[in-house]
């Protein structure tokens, strides 16, 4: 097959997952057979189009041609192409993990989550592989669409009402901007093609770029800039791995990386430095990194705080595109993959603790370490990933970023990458310490701090812990301890390697 057929079947596959998987609700082991199968075969064959690319290649397929100029077309170019690994890569291990974690808390309604999940890939590769406005707007409301009832997956009041958040936050921010802003660019410029440079210059005003900017940044709603951010928090209300699906694999990811491609792809970066109109956007990337850090500080629900975590996370990639400069394209498509691997190993970690141990609170971790050492130590290495620090690939990202701020002469936002690095630090790095270096609540060392003298105090009160240290180490089921393992350790192989990620992204600058 020659890559524009490579192409176009890796998108068509998660559908063979979405129609097969349903059928199959009474084979449950064939029904997740065929999940991971049909995942293994997508990543495959995305992973083949990586030296067509590299080579300077642009696989493309037009699948329909709805009126003169808009078509619903794939093209397939290097930030597309990192999406895809990610979304693609991230679903293999994000079946193995739902294994574990759906038959350990008899969740219901099994058949629909897999199908579900399978058009949610669907929409994310429609939106990576977009050759043109119109083809990722399609895709980026399937995508919403695919995942409402996954976040409605537990039917309960809660579970709908924050559903009910989700699918109207997401459809008001697309239709009412997104919608607006693509048909003001094709009255604008005459074509919604994604185009190396752009396709704006010359054709608007610099008021009419700020405000069709604005519909662009606003109204991509799954990049989550303050204030409409609220659907990440209130989705946290669906089962853990649509938690990943929604924070590492698919839905954020597809907004952050639509605003990154809009930058590059239908602004441009020339026009977006030498109009200026990226400075407000700067403004509010950086204001959605700190308060976003803040809120999650105060957060004692794990994944209410993975959450805030994440909307502060997404607002470095946009920073990287309204930088408008290589360094800063390039860091913020690197986070797009870093983030991912440390943020899907921290949400892994979340599951495995409330399978395994039924703890959903930070306030509830201490000494948890002690019991689920490779899920903590898991969490560990997401942590840093996320905070930006050796030995996790997340290191990298966030030093282009750096360099981005620094060659646009824009200090305060690099004021604003160390602060915000510095709060990632007080909200997740105590979670591993006190798991691994405090005593669980209700245990001998516990009590025996409450006691004047201390442990001496209490001699002959209770009863020491009996038994091997083996014997005390309750970890999740192993499908989820193996999917959270290779995610974490995902993270420290990219800091290792950075190196391909680069030279896949530099075409994007011209380097």
């Amino acid at each position: 097959m020659n890559g524009s057929e490579r192409l176009a079947l890796a998108a068509l596959l998660p559908l063979v997952a979405a129609v097969v998987t349903p059928l199959l609700g009474r084979r449950p082991n064939l029904r997740e057979a065929v999940s991971v199968l049909v995942g293994v075969a997508t990543f495959g064959l995305i992973v083949s189009l990586v030296p067509v690319v590299l080579a300077g290649g642009r696989p493309e397929v037009t699948w329909l041609t709805v009126i003169p100029g808009i078509a619903l077309g794939f093209r397939l170019e290097p930030l597309g192409l990192l999406f895809a690994l990610v979304a693609s890569g991230l679903w293999v291990v994000t079946t193995f993990y739902s294994i574990g974690y759906m038959r350990a808390n008899h969740e219901e309604h099994q058949s629909r989550y897999y199908a579900c999940f399978a058009v949610s890939i669907l929409g994310a590769l429609g939106v990576a592989f977009s050759s043109n406005l119109f083809t990722l707007f399609l895709f980026y409301e399937v995508l919403t669409l695919s995942t409402y009832p996954l976040v409605a997956h537990h039917g309960t009041e809660e579970a709908r009402r924050g559903a009910r958040t989700y699918l109207g936050i997401l459809l008001t921010t697309s239709i009412g901007m997104l919608l607006l802003a693509v048909v003001m660019t094709w009255n604008l410029a005459g074509t919604l093609d994604f185009r190396e440079g752009g396709i704006l210059a010359g054709h608007a005003d610099t008021r009419t770029l700020v405000v069709l900017l604005a519909l662009f940044a606003f109204g991509t709603g799954k990049a989550a800039l303050m204030p409409f951010h609220r659907w990440l928090p209130a989705a946290m209300v669906a089962p853990t791995p649509v938690s990943a699906l929604l924070h590492a694999v698919a839905v954020v990811k597809a907004g952050v990386f639509t605003v990154l491609k809009i930058s590059v792809y239908i602004f441009g970066l020339d026009l977006l430095h030498e109009t200026g109109i990226n400075v407000w956007l700067l403004a509010v990337a950086g204001i959605t990194i700190l308060l976003a850090s803040l809120v999650a500080l105060q957060q004692d629900n794990l994944k209410k705080r993975l959450a805030y975590s994440t909307v502060s996370q997404l607002g470095y990639i946009v920073l990287g595109a309204a930088l408008a400069n290589p360094w800063g394209v390039i860091g913020g498509g690197m986070h797009i993959l870093m983030h991912a691997f440390g943020k899907i190993t921290l949400f892994f970690a979340a599951g495995a603790y409330y399978t395994a141990a039924h703890k959903t609170r930070v306030s509830e971790l201490p000494g948890i370490g002690r019991t689920m050492p490779v899920t903590t130590a898991a969490f560990l290495l997401g942590a840093l990933s996320v905070i930006g620090v050796p030995p996790a690939g997340g290191t990298w990202s966030k030093w282009y970023l750096a360099l981005g701020t620094v060659d646009a002469g824009q200090y305060v936002y690099l004021a604003v990458l160390m602060i915000s690095s510095l709060l990632n630090i007080a909200y997740l790095m105590p979670i591993p310490i006190r798991g691994f270096f405090r005593p669980a609540p209700g245990t001998v060392e516990t009590e025996a701090a409450e006691v004047p003298g201390g442990p001496a105090g209490l001699a002959g009160a209770v009863d020491p812990p009996t038994g091997s240290w083996r014997s005390r180490i309750h970890e999740a089921p192993a499908a989820c301890l193996v999917a959270l393992s290779v995610t974490a350790v995902g993270s420290v192989v990219l800091f290792f390697f950075p190196g391909p990620v680069v030279r896949l992204l530099s075409p994007l600058v011209g380097r």
